[in-house]
């Protein structure tokens, strides 16, 4: 048996980045998206969010990839959303997303910034955010943008 571990930190917007995680469903969403990723084998050590993207930290095992990992947790969750009429519209998720890896030793630091998106948000918009993480990690951009 492999012994693999491969942390994940992957962020994902709601489709034209529009307000629909709204404080009434954003937990409710969140623990459906924790849940779903446990339930099909996919660690997630955190979900959280704001009203236009997700964050989540996981781990991939060895047979795992990170594509087949955000298509099961992105489409699956948009599929429930509008299976339970969370939203007044069409819920979907953008295509796109960001997804790099995470040192063991950086894993709190990560985890805490997750866990503080309500507030960080009050700080910096969605758009400052990725244009942060874009520069950081030396991403080129294609397309429409997360």
């Amino acid at each position: 048996m492999p012994f693999v571990k491969i942390w994940i930190h992957a962020v994902w917007s709601t489709k034209n980045r529009k307000r629909l995680l709204t404080q009434d469903i954003k937990k409710q969403v969140f623990r459906h998206i924790h849940q779903n990723g446990l339930n099909k084998g996919i660690y997630i050590d955190i979900v959280n969010g704001y009203s236009d993207h997700v964050h989540c930290l996981f781990r991939l095992k060895s047979n795992q990839t990170i594509e087949k990992v955000m298509q099961l947790l992105k489409g699956e969750s948009s599929f429930w959303i509008n299976k339970e009429k969370l939203t007044k519209t069409h819920f979907g998720w953008q295509s796109e997303y960001y997804a790099v890896s995470v040192s063991e030793s950086q894993t709190n630091r990560v985890r805490e910034y997750i866990k503080r998106q309500e507030e960080h948000h009050h700080k910096i918009s969605t758009q400052e955010e990725f244009n942060e993480f874009i520069k950081k990690f030396g991403f080129t951009v294609f397309g429409d943008n997360l």
